[in-house]
């Protein structure tokens, strides 16, 4: 026996079972192996960087409390990162459901065929999209109808494609329009705009990697001088040199923080 708790939007469930957490994707909760992981890179690089600019153990240990900020930062990487593979992953499965349409599946089958061949694509199965997928198709196994179930998925994606094309679908499987031009067209659309956007993102991305080359020579550079010629760099170890060193890793952090700023562009 089946019964539904909360609102519509959520999938039927045995009597007496725990409804189940659907993913968001709107946020990206690190695992504690992740957190740990993070901060400790961090704090190693921090002491790296603190002991090379002023020779101070304890300098050094202090810059490394920044560590704490590193989950953060690299939930917002891994997050961008997870949306950019179901934006990619979205628009290979809308072709799969164009063909299956055309070829005169029903709806339900042509997401079952998608789930299909999205796994010729990526054996593992291991993809956001894919796991998606069989949530509505169970959805639809225990009567729910196949617009609610896209719905809530495009609401828990918060991506404009998802939710545009989840609008148009339920629009024109309640309005009896043609699925199959609708599916096609929006699926030749998004294609477009992922072409352009990628296009963008490897242009972007060579400019990041430059940011963070030259963010890297300073304190390679700092790095050499002191190998090479520790007494030259003595000075800026003790009294006013420590202060004009904080100065300079001031700077070079400012420098650092609005260099990424500027090459961060959400496409």
């Amino acid at each position: 026996m089946f019964i539904r708790k909360g609102s519509s939007s959520e999938p039927p469930v045995a009597a007496g079972a725990a409804i189940p957490k659907l993913p968001d994707y709107q946020v990206y909760i690190l695992s504690r192996r992740q957190k740990n992981t993070s901060m400790l890179v961090a704090g190693l690089a921090l002491f790296a960087v603190g002991y090379i600019f002023f020779h101070s153990w304890i300098i050094a240990l202090l810059l490394t409390g920044g560590a704490a900020f590193a989950p953060k930062y690299w939930s917002h990487y891994l997050l961008r990162r997870r949306r950019e593979a179901l934006s990619l992953h979205f628009k290979q499965a809308l072709y799969s459901l164009a063909s299956s349409l055309a070829a005169g599946r029903s709806v339900e089958n042509g997401f079952r065929a998608a789930i299909a061949d999205l796994r010729l694509l990526y054996p593992d199965g291991d993809n956001d999209l894919i796991k998606e997928l069989g949530i509505i198709c169970t959805r639809m196994e225990y009567g729910q109808p196949v617009e609610e179930a896209l719905l809530d998925f495009s609401r828990r994606a918060g991506m404009e494609d998802i939710s545009n094309f989840a609008d148009v679908f339920t629009t024109c499987k309640r309005t009896g329009g043609d699925l199959v031009e609708i599916v096609r067209r929006t699926s030749a659309v998004i294609s477009e705009k992922l072409e352009i956007s990628q296009e963008i993102s490897v242009m972007i991305a060579q400019k990041r990697f430059e940011a963070k080359a030259m963010l890297a020579a300073p304190v390679l550079f700092l790095l050499f001088m002191e190998v090479t010629s520790p007494e030259y760099m003595e000075p800026l170890h003790s009294g006013l040199g420590q202060i004009v060193s904080a100065v300079a890793l001031l700077l070079f952090a400012g420098c650092g923080w609005l260099m990424l700023k500027i090459t961060d562009i959400r496409i």
